[in-house]
């Protein structure tokens, strides 16, 4: 058997094109132009590369983006005032703190301060709480990146078996969330550290989502012959290449689809941040 491979580089553009398209819509109906400040804390190389690459994409869909850099020693009542005078700005209609912070700070008193209708990383424990009834505002996006991956490249999600591994507020607590959906309808496990027989647990699932942070750890042993694969991690390795916490060209063998890294999730990150964006300027 030889997988598919699940292109997130080349759904994200359709959808990407798609928002653009929605963007210059609503810029001639409304003229409202759809505006993302990102807050960047420090100067982690990573967070620098996704900011830019946010602020890009935004660029491309005719969006407008800031960019507030701030010092890493800035002080939790200092960011936490920028982040209110950004909800008062009526021309921003997302913010985006970039993670992760540095230590001194609070991340989750950070996050609360967003203003919920602002929050287009469906983080704001509002939002997650929303989503939990079933009546989200925003999906989270890496989470709904993954789900409209699977959807644009054919995979069916209602009523299938999906394991998760990983449960993180930011993908795997908040996936299972967005699958349970009305309308998505998957039937879902989330394994953790403490879950037994975790290989039995993936052996069962038709849909794995690999969450977990650890650089190849899910092995073509660990999976149904047949099942799809999506791999939300990614890792820089010791000789400068990158992989998954999918061991991908083993498993690649056995999957029926499969996600690269990178190539795969990634993308969907961005393009569902800027959907996120422009359903905020719109109000919904």
């Amino acid at each position: 058997m030889s997988a598919q491979i699940i292109d997130g580089k080349a759904v994200a553009l359709a959808i990407r094109e798609e928002i653009g398209a929605d963007t210059a819509r609503l810029l001639q109906k409304t003229g409202i132009v759809p505006g993302l400040a990102a807050v960047l804390v420090g100067e982690n190389p990573a967070s620098q590369v996704y900011v830019r690459n946010k602020r890009q994409a935004c660029d491309k869909a005719g969006m407008t983006s800031w960019l507030h850099q701030m010092p890493a020693d800035i002080s939790q009542s200092d960011l936490v005032k920028l982040i209110n005078q950004l909800n008062a700005d009526v021309a921003v209609h997302g913010i985006l703190v970039q993670l992760p912070l540095p230590s001194h700070l609070d991340t989750a008193a950070v996050l609360d301060a967003i203003d919920p209708a602002k929050d287009v990383d469906g983080l704001h424990p509002d939002n997650l709480g929303l989503l939990a009834d079933g009546r989200p505002r925003y999906l989270p996006c890496t989470p709904q990146g993954v789900w409209q991956l699977g959807v644009r490249s054919g995979i069916e999600w209602a009523g299938k078996k999906v394991v998760i591994l990983g449960r993180s507020s930011i993908v795997g607590k908040s996936l299972a969330l967005v699958l349970l959906q009305k309308g998505i309808d998957a039937t879902v496990t989330v394994c953790h550290s403490r879950s037994n027989n975790i290989p039995g647990l993936l052996r069962q699932a038709e849909i794995v989502v690999a969450a977990l942070g650890q650089p190849r750890w899910v092995t073509a042993d660990m999976i149904q012959p047949g099942a799809v694969v999506i791999d939300v991690g990614i890792h820089r390795l010791p000789d400068g290449t990158l992989c998954g916490d999918v061991a991908y060209d083993e498993v690649a063998r056995i999957a029926k689809a499969i996600t690269p890294v990178p190539g795969g999730v990634g993308p969907m990150t961005i393009a569902m941040l800027l959907l996120n964006t422009l359903r905020a300027a719109e109000g919904v």
